[in-house]
């Protein structure tokens, strides 16, 4: 559970580096800039794979594909629903719709909690239930201000949960699979970058971008492979809910980025920060309690010992 919670806070992290990042990468759009993230973040992902010790998964696939063809069909709709986000990620803050963007992952970590109750059955704490109570009032305050909910945020909030559901039910959800899911994009990747506007040029001239593409693909290795990871060792609930310590800081970048957070705004983000708030207590009570158990039994393991050795004496 540790693991996967440190994973996730990383993941996060690196998110919100990112959103603001792509201002590094300017005067790429957000088309070539998606193309380069997925040729630079391969290398990078594929040696965060053998450190994890995930790359076996990858000739598992294969394995899978040579057995049943058909699992490609599966490959592709994977591949699909996670680079058009990882894709939207980038659109949003490049052409001004970053808040719509944060905003749907505001309303993620609710439909992950939604799958997780329904689908697996996974209970709430008292915590955890305050939690959603709060970010319930954040996001429908949010969609009641704006009077409608822009496409961005919809397809950030239902696509993930979806794609997550489906790496279960069919066997890749470990860093194997979403190697796969790059993989099968390159070829459009290759495209954007070389074909539909060839992007060589402008680095060359641009001597910053080579760092700043390979810096692109360093984080996004680092971002995604801990949030793949972390997805494997956290329940839907537990994971959907970390997830808002993301659109925290993608909304930060946004406004670093220029963006404004408005007066009535406030009353979206208030009641979602306190909803992180008390998911942070609740973790530092649990590890609290953990720690203070184990030492309890630390102290009972040496009490004993003792005993036994006054025995062995007598």
């Amino acid at each position: 559970m540790l693991k996967g919670i440190a994973l996730s806070v990383m993941a996060s992290v690196t998110f919100g580096v990112l959103y603001f990042y792509t201002y590094f990468l300017r005067p790429l759009d957000s088309e070539q800039t998606f193309a380069w993230r997925m040729l630079a973040t391969l290398p990078f992902l594929t040696l965060f794979m053998w450190w994890s010790g995930d790359l076996k998964y990858v000739r598992e696939i294969y394995n899978k594909i040579c057995k049943q063809p058909s699992i490609l069909i599966w490959l592709l709709i994977s591949s699909f629903l996670c680079t058009t986000q990882l894709w939207l990620f980038l659109w949003g803050p490049i052409n001004g719709r970053g808040l719509e963007v944060s905003l749907g992952y505001f309303l993620l970590p609710l439909v992950m909690v939604l799958f997780g109750c329904v689908l697996y059955k996974e209970k709430l704490s008292k915590w955890q239930i305050a939690a959603v109570f709060f970010a319930i009032l954040g996001v429908s305050h949010e969609i009641w201000r704006i009077g409608t909910v822009a496409w961005e945020t919809m397809y950030v909030a239902v696509a993930y949960p979806i794609y997550f559901f489906l790496r279960r039910k069919f066997g890749t959800d470990h860093l194997g699979g979403f190697l796969w899911d790059l993989l099968l994009v390159i070829p459009v990747a290759v495209f954007l970058a070389f074909f539909y506007s060839n992007t060589l040029p402008q680095i060359i001239e641009f001597k910053y971008l080579i760092l700043a593409v390979l810096g692109l693909g360093c984080l996004s290795a680092l971002g995604l492979g801990s949030y793949i990871l972390a997805s494997r060792y956290l329940p839907f609930v537990i994971f959907g809910l970390l997830s808002y310590l993301e659109p925290i800081l993608l909304a930060g970048a946004s406004m670093a980025m220029g963006e404004r957070v408005e007066a009535g705004e406030w009353l979206t983000y208030i009641p979602i920060w306190f909803a992180v708030l008390l998911l942070i207590l609740e973790g530092a009570i649990y590890l609290y309690r953990q720690r203070r158990t184990e030492k309890l039994l630390q102290y009972q393991h040496k009490k004993l010992q003792s005993r036994l050795a006054q025995n062995d004496e007598h």
